[in-house]
């Protein structure tokens, strides 16, 4: 969330922000909330203020006198209760209205309603031309044993799948190879947990708007994460680190839930959008520093465009446009990889940079050099996903007798293995 004092002075902002990311907010009713908040609270203190000047003077008198005091007294305790409760439900809808609040996009962000408008910034690699009739990555997985989606929708229903003999292989030796890549670039490996309290979730932003994308355990209060970002940005929730020990970068291996909400109809066919996948994210928190963010954010962006270059993936880059934004970031950078049978670059990575809007609702601090308490900054991008980036992986390495050339990268983590062909 932003500060209530930058709201304050800044409402232009706030309402140019919330314009630019197409999120309907009501920064008025904000601004009148938050005055009639601060004016009970200065009221209900006065009153509480008199009380006690009250009560002491009671405790000398006598008579007629004392009996007025006590039933002013009582009037002012039945007051105290009033505006008390009234205070309650102003501080409620002032912390939900808080919430909704977007963050101040980077002047770089481009206008835009959709991921259509997202502005390409640069690519790398060619798609491959092909000089045989290619398959799809569905095709390919059944005819060489890799996946089963008609089990899968027997036991668990639609966009669900299982990954079999060299395609579960497959999969681990990508996750692998990313996370043994992030490990070098000095980022902490992390098993996270899957279930996490409402905090996490609103402490990194998903709650609220993000409730419908999510699975919800209602019965014990907890929400299966989407992504490894929420219990790794969560990590140091209510704590004041030392400025020596940032910046703290973390890479979480997870399996991640989606209930994709919202998209029945589109891309039903094979991995592409699944509700249940494995991802390796990375996150950083920093200093409270603009240049030091943006720094970082370009840093966790070149990480994961390296594992691409390691599978020889062609992939382009785009700089997010406000309307596909989203509530809580500065900026974000995608990573699109080229998808023969989508015929298209397709979203495989985001990395997102916020500055402290997750840290303030996490309370999550450091004490700088200076002595003072600053919130932390705080950044994430995904490194891999699986089973989506299969797709390219073997819809580009496939060969016209229907077998897939492995990228040499990978071929440690599968015993030396070459090539995928038919089973014998």
């Amino acid at each position: 969330m932003l500060d209530i004092r930058f709201i304050r002075n800044n409402p232009e902002a706030v309402r140019r922000a919330a314009a630019l990311k197409h999120i309907d907010f009501d920064i008025d009713r904000l601004l009148e909330v938050d005055v009639e908040r601060r004016r009970l609270i200065q009221a209900s203190e006065e009153m509480k203020a008199h009380q006690n000047r009250t009560s002491k003077q009671i405790s000398g008198l006598q008579g007629e006198e004392r009996q007025v005091r006590i039933r002013e007294m009582q009037e002012l305790v039945a007051n105290i209760k009033r505006m008390t409760e009234e205070l309650k439900e102003r501080e409620a809808e002032f912390d939900d209205l808080m919430l909704q609040v977007p963050n101040i996009a980077a002047d770089e962000v481009p206008e835009g309603e959709t991921d259509a408008d997202n502005v390409e910034l640069r690519r790398w690699g060619a798609p491959r031309t092909f000089d045989f009739e290619f398959k799809d990555h569905v095709t390919l997985g059944l005819e060489l044993g890799l996946m089963d989606f008609e089990r899968a929708a027997k036991l668990a229903g639609s966009r669900t799948y299982f990954l079999r003999g060299a395609g579960a292989l497959l999969e681990m030796a990508v996750l692998r190879l990313a996370f043994d890549h992030i490990q070098s670039k000095g980022f902490e490996p992390m098993l996270v947990p899957h279930l996490v309290r409402p905090l996490a979730m609103t402490g990194t932003a998903y709650y609220p708007g993000g409730e419908e994308q999510a699975y919800q355990i209602e019965r014990d209060g907890l929400s299966l994460i989407g992504t490894s970002e929420v219990p790794l940005t969560s990590f140091h929730a209510s704590e004041v680190l030392a400025e020596a020990e940032l910046p703290k970068r973390y890479a979480g291996w997870s399996v991640c839930f989606r209930r994709e909400a919202g998209t029945y109809g589109r891309d039903t066919r094979g991995l592409y959008r699944i509700h249940q996948f494995q991802k390796i994210e990375q996150v950083v928190v920093c200093r409270a520093d603009a240049e030091e963010s943006l720094r970082w954010h370009h840093d966790i962006l070149k990480n994961s465009e390296e594992v691409l270059q390691m599978l020889e993936l062609p992939y382009r880059v785009v700089n997010v446009c406000g309307g596909d934004l989203g509530r809580p970031q500065i900026q974000k950078f995608d990573l699109e990889t080229w998808m023969p049978s989508r015929d298209s670059y397709s979203e495989t990575h985001s990395a997102s940079r916020f500055h402290d809007f997750q840290s303030r609702r996490l309370d999550m601090r450091y004490r700088g050099a200076d002595g003072n308490v600053h919130f932390c900054h705080t950044l994430n991008n995904t490194v891999i996903a699986s089973p989506r980036i299969l797709i390219a992986i073997l819809e580009t390495h496939q060969q016209p007798d229907g077998s897939i050339v492995l990228p040499p990268a990978l071929r440690p983590y599968l015993n030396g293995m070459e090539r995928i062909g038919p089973k014998a």
